[in-house]
Order: structure tokens, then C-alpha cells, then sequence
């Protein structure tokens, strides 16, 4: 009811979001270590929280702070030649020896083996780790094997300062992938769409097959997802944000509630047939954004019509001639 929703909002918002927790504590002691102790960085250092971590996505809440949750911040490093590794492990040094607790929340202790979320990180090592590419360049092809939660770490978060500008015009350069990698992802998942959601899923209800019904439901809807986000320029991020950042997509975010009942809900009459409906809409949702946005000629309500034609769009006769599935 009304009164459970306003407490249930009172007591998230007692919690302090990670990328404030980060902004706060870089403002309060990272700004002063900077400019008191490395001033003749402060032009060339990019710092910010970027990369893994629901806090890097604005999506952490109480439960985030069980794990990897703490006041931190990061300091992208460019190149040695302006750099060098004397002057950043001397940076690491000051970066560990900040408070070891800051407004009630503790930091956790530098690993020597890597892996850590927060500190000294060099551009091109973040750039490695995430997309394979330690100048942050894709080629066209490269973009198809690129995950596209790994380029949202990438381009996620916030950068408090970069005077330099190097890491800032990166995250620019891949904030959303090129349209002909777009396409040809989009005509993959329509296809997909069509094969498990129209096609898959009323056969395997017919066989009384409830359990592929149930796969085919998945598949529908792990494919409709990604179009949506797809058809709204965004990476879609790590399998478990994807209903949450759904919600806030400007396109066709009220299928939100659809798509949730496909695969929560049972196989058997009357969500069977309710399901069949849900399905069909989903579809015709769709086919009317690709038709306004001109991205299909197909006219009809099967998904693999639209597939073909969305594919037919894509300009580079190579990528437009490989395998439909190919990005999928």
C-alpha cells in the first residue's frame, strides 16, 4: 500500500550513494593531497569512479554495502611519458595513506595483487582490462566482441576533474557503438524474438511442454531487452542491472511490467494464453518504434520479417553480409 512504499523510500534514502560517497570524500581529502603534495599532476590526472560496482551505474542501495562498498575514488593515470612510475607509485602511496574511515563507512585494504575498484589505475590498463584495446581505438569489427556491459563500465560513473581532458574525450569516443554494429545487433535479437517468442513458445505450450515453454519465454525476453535498450542507444549493462535500467530508458520502458510477468508467471491455463497475449504485444510495441524510427520496410507482425529488413539497412556491405545471428 501507499504508507509501506513511503517508508520503504524514507529508509533508502538514509543510505549515501556510492558515487556521492566517492565525490565527498575525493572533495574533502583527494583535493587537498593533490594540490599540497602533487601539484604538478593535478593537470594531467583524470579522477573520478568509473568501472564495476552498481554505485559506478547510480543503482546501489543498502544491500550494495555488503561488499566492495567504500569511500574511494579513482586516478586515471595517462601515459608514462607524462606519468612516470615513480611518480604513481608515490601517488599510491598518498592515496593509501588517507583516513581509513570516512563518514561511518570504512575503506577497505589495497590488494598486491590487483583487482581493486578504487585508486591509482593507469588509463590504458583500464582500458585493457575492460574492451582489450589499451588506446581505447575499435576497430569496426571489434566492436561485435566487445561486451556491451564492458563498454558501460567504460563510459559509466562520473569524472570529477580532468583537466587534461585524454580519459574524457575516450569516454566520449565509445559512448555508444556505430550504427551499422547497432543494426546488425538489432536484427539479431528481432530474429531471436521471432524464433522463441512467436514461434517456439505457442508450439511448446501446444506439446503441454511447459518447461521449454518457460526457456522459450526467457530467451523472448533476454532479446526483447536488449532491443529495447537496442532502439534507445544505451549499452545494456550486467544481466542483473538490466530490468533496473530498463525502467529509466526513454523508449518503451513500460514494457517493463510485461516482460516481467513473462518469466515470473506460470505455463498453465489461463497465464498460458495470457502470456501468448503479452508475447504478440511486446512485438507489435516494438515493430511500431522500428517503423516510426525508419528502420524497417517489412510491413506484418512477424519479427523475422523486420529482422531481414533492419538488416538490409546497415550500409557496409561486409558487416551487412555476414550471418544475421552474427552479433547475437
Amino acid at each position: 500500500d501507499f504508507s509501506m512504499k513511503m517508508n520503504l523510500r524514507s529508509v533508502q534514502e538514509e543510505y549515501m550513494k556510492g558515487l556521492e560517497l566517492a565525490e565527498r570524500f575525493y572533495l574533502e581529502y583527494g583535493v587537498p593531497m593533490m594540490r599540497d603534495s602533487f601539484p604538478e599532476l593535478e593537470g594531467l590526472i583524470a579522477v573520478g569512479l568509473a568501472g564495476s560496482g552498481s554505485e559506478c551505474l547510480g543503482f546501489d542501495d543498502e544491500a550494495s554495502q555488503d561488499h566492495d562498498f567504500e569511500p574511494g575514488f579513482c586516478l586515471f593515470l595517462p601515459g608514462e611519458e607524462l606519468v612516470d612510475s615513480r611518480s604513481a607509485f608515490a601517488l599510491e602511496r598518498a592515496y593509501a595513506k588517507l583516513p581509513k574511515e570516512f563518514l561511518g563507512y570504512k575503506r577497505s585494504c589495497l590488494s598486491p595483487v590487483g583487482g581493486n575498484r578504487h585508486g591509482v589505475i593507469r588509463i590504458s590498463d583500464f582500458l585493457e582490462g575492460k574492451i582489450g584495446s589499451r588506446s581505447g581505438v575499435l576497430a569496426l569489427r571489434d566492436w561485435f566482441f566487445v561486451p556491451e556491459q564492458s563498454l558501460a563500465e567504460v563510459t559509466d560513473g562520473k569524472i570529477f576533474r580532468d583537466d587534461f581532458g585524454h580519459f574524457t574525450a575516450i569516454r566520449n569516443e565509445l559512448a555508444y557503438m556505430p550504427e551499422d554494429v547497432r543494426l546488425k545487433k538489432l536484427a539479431g535479437e528481432l530474429l531471436v524474438m521471432g524464433q522463441s517468442g512467436q514461434y517456439n513458445f505457442p508450439r511448446c505450450l501446444s506439446r503441454g511442454d511447459t518447461a521449454a515453454a518457460q526457456l522459450s519465454a526467457f530467451e523472448f525476453v533476454k532479446a526483447a531487452m536488449h532491443v529495447i535498450f537496442l532502439l534507445n542507444k544505451v549499452y545494456m549493462p550486467y544481466y542483473k542491472w538490466g530490468f533496473r535500467a530498463l525502467r529509466e530508458l526513454s523508449i518503451l520502458s513500460e514494457l517493463y511490467e510485461p516482460m516481467e510477468y513473462l518469466i515470473s508467471s506460470g505455463n498453465t491455463s489461463p497465464d498460458a494464453e495470457k502470456k501468448k497475449l503479452i508475447t504478440e504485444r511486446i512485438c507489435a510495441d516494438i515493430i511500431s518504434v522500428l517503423t516510426s524510427e525508419r528502420l524497417t520496410k517489412f510491413r506484418g507482425s512477424q519479427m523475422e520479417g523486420h529482422a531481414y529488413s533492419v538488416n538490409d539497412g546497415i550500409s557496409d556491405p561486409q558487416i551487412r553480409n555476414l550471418h544475421i545471428l552474427y552479433a547475437v
